[in-house]
């Protein structure tokens, strides 16, 4: 898969350094020399450029990438490459990161952004996990599919406690994708009994939390 990450900084870079892990292709895209220069990265193609210039995007060659990731410190630019990324060339997925949580609500289908990525809601979301049993907590939004990765810590009192994932039926829209039980994580099956302080983690629509919640924990 060819990726193309603007802004090549500490975000840029670790974002690269996995997907290169991964076995990816990847282009840095940034407009200081210091941070694009030939050989920063090992294994990455580096374009030193203003990413918000259609012209130096069609030079990246854009068109021919499955993913953009918009990773530079300011929102507006964040923005703009996301348009441009979807609008100008058709890349299938972008992915952009909110520097500040007051601009969230503009990262979104109308500004080309399939997933957008808020650092201070990532924190904020795992101090709740971290310190919340029994209630539920959005961890992340898909905001193409209009779904939430939520999770809930299983409290003693439970009603669902000693039960088998199989005799349960969760809410529309709603799948239980894993079980975090200490150090493993399990990919639930119809025989798995549920445990006080199992960490249960759902992909839903974000109408059914409340139904998640109303099922999972005791009122």
């Amino acid at each position: 898969m060819r990726v193309a990450i603007a802004g090549a900084g500490k975000v840029g870079k670790a974002i690269a350094r996995e997907l290169l892990a991964n076995g990816h292709q990847i282009l840095l895209i940034d407009r200081d020399p210091a941070l694009a220069r030939a050989g920063s990265l090992d294994g990455a193609e580096t374009l030193v450029a203003d990413a918000c210039e259609i012209t130096a995007l069609q030079g990246a060659r854009l068109s021919e990438c499955q993913v953009v990731v918009a990773a530079t410190g300011d929102d507006k630019v964040n923005l703009v490459v996301s348009l441009l990324a979807k609008t100008e060339f058709g890349v299938p997925r972008v992915v952009a990161r909110v520097n500040h949580p007051k601009n969230e609500w503009m990262f979104d289908e109308s500004w080309g952004v399939d997933v957008a990525v808020s650092t201070p809601r990532m924190l904020s979301a795992l101090v709740e996990e971290a310190v919340s049993v029994g209630d539920l907590v959005r961890l992340f939004s898909f905001r193409q599919g209009d779904a939430d990765l939520v999770e809930i810590t299983l409290a003693p009192d439970s009603p669902v406690m000693g039960m088998c994932v199989g005799d349960l039926t969760w809410p529309v829209d709603s799948a239980l994708v894993a079980i975090v039980r200490g150090p493993r994580v399990i990919t639930p099956s119809a025989d798995d009994l549920l445990d006080a302080g199992d960490e249960l983690i759902f992909v839903t629509a974000p109408e059914q939390e409340g139904a998640l919640q109303l099922m999972l924990c005791r009122s």
